[in-house]
């Protein structure tokens, strides 16, 4: 039974994506003749295609009873869909993406983050998320970059580069700070000193506030619980994931990090991430150790 509804929800997944194409395809024909404030227009009115998205995968989660979830928000008064935002998590599985979209509208204006080049050749799914603004990256190895430097500063390029189209009208912009799922294999050889978590590097999100600049109006802290176990994507679609817990906290961003000085914003951001991570860490601990 518990396959069939797995496949059920797949199955819901990949018809989702593809009807985003009818007005995708649309919008894309009107953009690409489209010019100046026109066009600008269009790309914003593309992302309801986001909002349009994330509430027909929310609909899946609360039809197929695929988990029990409980999101708490904290400070989300103060909020607005006219404001930009920059979103961190921890980050533990795919389902975490799907969460996020989901619990976070419609709160915030649509969630954007930067994936994994490999994703655009997922049908349907992968050319959505490109034409829709969601910044592809590409994984270099350390002997690539000593064959050509030139890709030592290319993170830095296209997240500057994606952080100019953000700006073109309200966005979250996601960024994990673990860099990468947390497993218990990264865990033990990243020896991190955190219970649930690794280590936060706060390179991305450095290159995401010099790129926007002023922009961003708040950080948006989201602290992502399996108390029963973290599932795999397909277990979570399947329905064997018995509860998820969501706590959203709002957090006003210090002045000394939206400073120009690279070096000691960098210096600033770190301590500041450091701190929220051990907050994360025992909030993360209690609710595992929940009965």
């Amino acid at each position: 039974m518990r396959v069939i509804k797995g496949v059920a929800a797949i199955v819901w997944l990949l018809g989702n994506a593809a009807m985003v194409w009818v007005p995708l395809a649309y919008w894309l024909v009107r953009s690409t003749w489209a010019a100046g404030d026109q066009q600008s227009a269009l790309r914003k009115r593309m992302d309801l295609i986001i909002w349009w998205w994330s509430a027909n995968n929310a609909r899946l989660i609360r039809l197929f009873n695929l988990t029990d979830l409980t999101v708490n928000w904290h400070d989300a008064d103060g909020l607005s869909l006219d404001e930009w935002y920059l979103v961190i998590s921890n980050h533990q599985s795919w389902t975490d993406i799907i969460l996020l979209q989901c619990n976070l509208y419609p709160v915030l204006p649509p969630l954007k983050f930067f994936t994994k080049e490999q994703l655009i050749w997922v049908p349907f799914i992968g050319l959505a998320m490109k034409a829709l603004g969601f910044p592809y990256v590409k994984r270099v190895t350390k002997e690539q970059m000593k064959a050509n430097p030139i890709l030592r500063t290319s993170d830095r390029d296209n997240t500057l580069t994606a952080c100019k189209g953000f700006k073109n009208h309200p966005t979250s912009v996601l960024n994990f700070v673990e860099g990468t799922r947390r497993t218990e294999e990264k865990w033990q050889r990243q020896k991190s000193t955190f219970n649930y978590l690794l280590r936060p590097k706060i390179g991305g999100l450095d290159y995401v506030l010099e790129g926007m600049d002023d922009h961003l109006s708040r950080l948006v802290d989201v602290t992502i619980i399996y108390p029963q176990g973290v599932p795999t994507f397909w277990d979570f679609l399947q329905g064997k994931c018995p509860e998820v817990q969501m706590d959203i906290r709002s957090r006003s961003i210090p002045a000394a990090i939206r400073g120009q000085d690279s070096q000691n914003r960098r210096s600033e951001l770190a301590q500041w991430i450091k701190a929220i991570w051990v907050e994360k860490d025992i909030k993360v601990s209690n609710a595992m150790k929940t009965p």
